[in-house]
């Protein structure tokens, strides 16, 4: 169920299953933070450039949105949100909560 926001926050085994199911993964970590690990299958879109891209985002399908910790991917799910998309997920705990699970990251391509 989404939330007041318009986004719903997901844990990692969340991610894993739907990601498996063809959910679209956008990180939005600085190049720096992306050079140490990304979720496999993720695109890079730093927050930033998140209003310039938004129309690369597909409104199809399922989209999860991580940072470090989730603070950075809500804020850009809200943004998402406000713009009328209504398939946002955020990744509760960031990248750091993946690994935490025992997930593995694997090197941006």
């Amino acid at each position: 169920m989404f939330g007041l926001s318009g986004f719903k926050e997901v844990d990692p085994s969340y991610v894993a299953e739907i990601a498996s199911k063809g959910a679209h993964l956008i990180d939005v970590r600085t190049e720096a933070e992306v050079a140490q690990g990304v979720i496999d299958g993720a695109i890079h879109i730093p927050l930033h450039l998140l209003p310039l891209r938004a129309a690369d985002i597909p409104q199809d399908k399922p989209v999860v949105i991580y940072c470090r910790s989730g603070a950075r991917s809500a804020q850009a799910c809200a943004f998402m949100a406000s713009k009328g998309f209504d398939n946002m997920h955020n990744l509760a705990g960031g990248i750091m909560a993946w690994a935490r699970s025992g997930n593995a990251l694997s090197l941006l391509r």
